[in-house]
C-alpha cells in the first residue's frame, strides 16, 4: 500500500515521504480500516515536528482523524492508532473507540465531525456551559477548529463573533453564520468586540490560537465570562495574569479533549450522538474546503501548519471513496 511516513522530525513538507509499505497489522483490540478520507489537523504538523504531546516511534504515518471502512463493510470514524496514521491507504484503530459515520455526511465531512466538533461540543457545553442568548467569541473562526465552534454556538442559540485574518477568511466566517466578523488584520479586535457587545464583552471566548489572541480574550471577556483554552496554533503559550482574572471575575478553562477518551469514553459517545443528530437536521455541516489526493497530503499538512487554509482539508486515497478492506 501507499503511506506517508516521517523518518525524522521537521516541517511536514520536508519530512513526509510517500512510500510503498506493507499494510499495518492490527494489534490486540485493534481493527484494520480502509481509509476513505483522512482530514488534516494541526496536531499532524506538531507530530511531524516532534512537538505533540504524543511522540510515536520513527518512522510513523501521521493522520489523526479518518473516515474508514471495516472488513465487514461498516463506515466508521476513528482516530488511528499511531504509528499507523491516516495518511495512507490503510490504518489501524482501537475497535472499542470506533464511531458510526453519520449518514447525512459524506466521507470527508464525516471525518471532520470528530476532533474539531467533539472539541467544540466539550468546550462550549461541558466546560463553558454556553447558554442560549449569550455571546460567543471564536478566534480563528474560519479554521477547522473555529468553524466547528461557530456552527455549534449558533446551534446553541448564541450570538457569535468570529475573529479571522484577512478578507477571504472573513467571507468564510460570514457564510458559516457569524453574526459579527472581525478581521484582525484590518481592525482593533478589542475595540470591535466591545462595540459589538455594547461594552460588555463576550460571555464565552473560544481560543485555539493563544499568544496575542489570548491577550485579546482577557480584554474582551465579560463579567462572569469563561475563556476556553483549546490550543496554541499561534505558536506562543500565554502566561495568564491570575490577578486580572480575579479583578475582572472571569474563568479560564482548559480543554484537552483527548483525555475524555480514557477518563470518560461514554461522554465521547454521548457527544457523537448529539453531533450526529445536529448533522441530521442540518444544524451543523463540516466545512471541507479542499479534497486532495493522497499524493497531496504533505503539502496539505504544511499549509494547515502555515495557517493559510479554511475549514478542513481532506486527503482521499487514490482508489477513491468507498473501497473496502
Amino acid at each position: 500500500m501507499q503511506a506517508w511516513r516521517v523518518h525524522e522530525n521537521g516541517e511536514p513538507s520536508k519530512v513526509m515521504r510517500l512510500e510503498e509499505t506493507e499494510r499495518p497489522v492490527p494489534g490486540a483490540g485493534q481493527v484494520l480500516l480502509a481509509v476513505r478520507a483522512a482530514n488534516v489537523n494541526f496536531p499532524d504538523a506538531l507530530l511531524c515536528r516532534g512537538q505533540y504531546q504524543v511522540r510515536p516511534p520513527l518512522p510513523f504515518t501521521p493522520g489523526v482523524e479518518i473516515c474508514g471502512e471495516t472488513e465487514d463493510g461498516r463506515r466508521v470514524i476513528a482516530n488511528p492508532a499511531l504509528p499507523h496514521g491516516g495518511f495512507a491507504e490503510y490504518a489501524v484503530a482501537d475497535a472499542a473507540a470506533l464511531l458510526p459515520a453519520p449518514e447525512a455526511l459524506d466521507d470527508a465531512e464525516a471525518a471532520a465531525l470528530h476532533i474539531g466538533y467533539q472539541t467544540g461540543w466539550f468546550g462550549l457545553h461541558r466546560r463553558a456551559r454556553l447558554e442560549a442568548g449569550e455571546t460567543l467569541l471564536v478566534h480563528a473562526a474560519a479554521g477547522g477548529v473555529g468553524s466547528a465552534a461557530v456552527q455549534l454556538g449558533k446551534a446553541a442559540g448564541a450570538t457569535v463573533i468570529g475573529v479571522v485574518g484577512g478578507p477571504a477568511k472573513a467571507a468564510v466566517a460570514r457564510e458559516l453564520g457569524c453574526d459579527v466578523v472581525v478581521d484582525r488584520h484590518a481592525e482593533d479586535v478589542v475595540a470591535a468586540v466591545k462595540e459589538a457587545t455594547g461594552g460588555r464583552g463576550a460571555d464565552v471566548v473560544y481560543d485555539p490560537v493563544g499568544g496575542e489572541a489570548y491577550t485579546q480574550s482577557a480584554k474582551t471577556v465579560a463579567f462572569e465570562g469563561r475563556i476556553v483554552v483549546v490550543g496554541f496554533a499561534g505558536g506562543t503559550v500565554p502566561a495568564p495574569a491570575l490577578n486580572h482574572a480575579l479583578v475582572k471575575n472571569y474563568s479560564i478553562l482548559g480543554l484537552h479533549w483527548g483525555l475524555y477518551n480514557t477518563k470518560n469514553p461514554q461522554l465521547v459517545r454521548h457527544c457523537h450522538e448529539q453531533l450526529t443528530a445536529l448533522a441530521a437536521r442540518g444544524a451543523v455541516k463540516p466545512l471541507v474546503s479542499e479534497r486532495v489526493p493522497l499524493g497531496g497530503a504533505a503539502d496539505a499538512v504544511q499549509r494547515v501548519a502555515d495557517g493559510v487554509t479554511t475549514g478542513r482539508v481532506s486527503v482521499l486515497p487514490a482508489r477513491g471513496e468507498g473501497a473496502a478492506v
